[in-house]
């Protein structure tokens, strides 16, 4: 099955990347719109600039002090030199105190590409000026699934021929899947959850309420009740769900 039967896409724009980091962070207490302003205001333009796109930030609307982003990059080799440029440059020079002074823990990200060879977000051209902040009602759902083996082995064709048109029926729109990249991690200032297979596939929502009531109806979907039976042959643990809300300058919204 094609990437073009499981994905659909909101918006228009350019399909992107062959890298992403998936990005965790615990803060303390009541820091993270702190930490929001500083990424909406200085960082995003900030990476770019040394060679990396910032696809998506958001809020965990179930975690008050989580802060979740997304970054993408060409090559390993892109990512290395993107890397080292930004937190070598002034931008991370100047605030890098205030946005460390924010985080308990920034070391939960995970390298991913695209599951499929035309997967990946499609983003639009460019993100709102500070100045044209407002924010989304959408909701992003970010499914974890902790695999036994690599996503390629088995569970990927199963997923996109049992589990996505189960979810598709039922009202889901996946915009991206993505599986674990295991390419050494060349940038070791920053750590890499290693040696782990997982598939991260992100659907959006129109809102809250709407997500909410996906998931309600999931519940009681014999179809989804019977998948997920057959689906926890394939996985060391449950399914993380975390439900994201973008923050106004993400280019996911």
């Amino acid at each position: 099955m094609r990437s073009e039967s499981i994905h659909s896409n909101v918006g228009a724009g350019k399909r992107f990347s062959p890298l992403v980091e998936l990005r965790r962070y615990t803060l303390h207490p009541n820091r993270r719109d702190d930490l929001v302003a500083l990424f909406d205001t200085y960082f995003l333009e900030g990476q770019e600039t040394c060679g990396m796109k910032i696809i998506g930030q958001f809020r965990d609307l179930d975690d008050p002090d989580a802060f979740v982003w997304l970054r993408g990059f060409e090559t390993m080799n892109a990512r290395q030199k993107a890397l080292t440029a930004f937190y070598d440059g002034p931008v991370w020079g100047a605030h890098r105190n205030a946005a460390n002074h924010t985080m308990i823990d920034s070391d939960d990200v995970l390298l991913l590409h695209p599951a499929e060879p035309e997967g990946g977000f499609i983003l639009p051209p460019s993100r709102s000026e500070p100045a044209a902040r407002l924010l989304s009602k959408a909701v992003y759902q970010a499914t974890t699934y902790q695999l036994k083996e690599p996503a390629e082995q088995g569970f990927l064709g199963y997923y996109q021929t049992s589990i996505a048109p189960v979810l598709r029926e039922a009202g889901e729109v996946i915009t991206a899947t993505f599986a674990s990249e295991h390419s050494e991690n060349t940038f070791t200032r920053l750590p890499l959850r290693e040696n782990e297979n997982v598939l991260v596939v992100f659907s959006r929502f129109g809102d809250e309420t709407a997500q909410k009531h996906h998931a309600e109806a999931l519940a009681n979907n014999l179809a989804w009740l019977s998948e997920k039976a057959r689906l926890a042959a394939y996985l060391v643990d449950h399914p993380v769900i975390a439900r994201l809300a973008p923050t106004s300058r993400s280019l996911l919204l």
